[in-house]
């Protein structure tokens, strides 16, 4: 048993609680698998406010992914593509993710080769800065591709 105002050592769990409750604390068990198990006299309801305080922090501390469409229609000329091109470029060494798709209107989904050849251009000419993800796919009027930005190394 450990904690304030305790001494440490072995004791029993009768004379534990007896210990807790002359404190007005509470015996809690740290590590139940050591042998022989880890208590501690604490004030549980401060321990578990403790507790959420640090998952709050490191949620806070986690890193929020942020997804960036760029949209092709499957006739795009070079120059809407090297445009879109630089906008992918700067979205990825913000740390974004990109989400690129060729949206097909009307008669356009007899080209879906063009729009497949047009992503994985936009693919090869991201792959010194980008990784990609999830290979051109048809979903109903939609191929996607998904890039997500390559981990440099930090010196």
């Amino acid at each position: 048993m450990v904690g304030e105002n305790v001494e440490v050592g072995v004791y029993d769990i009768r004379d534990a609680l007896k210990i807790a409750q002359e404190q007005n604390l509470d015996l809690v068990e740290i590590s139940p698998k050591a042998d022989p198990p880890v208590c501690k006299v604490i004030d549980y309801s401060k321990f578990k406010y403790e507790q959420k305080k640090k998952q709050k922090e490191i949620k806070a501390k986690a890193q929020k992914t942020v997804v960036k469409e760029i949209r092709f229609g499957p006739n795009t000329d070079d120059h809407d593509f090297n445009f879109k091109l630089n906008h992918a470029i700067g979205f990825l060494k913000d740390g974004a993710k990109v989400k690129a798709y060729v949206h097909f209107v009307g008669r356009t989904i007899v080209f879906k080769e063009r729009g497949e050849i047009l992503l994985l251009k936009f693919a090869q000419a991201l792959e010194d800065i980008a990784k990609v993800d999830q290979l051109p796919k048809l979903e109903g009027k939609r191929m996607t591709v998904f890039l997500s930005p390559k981990q440099t190394s930090k010196k």
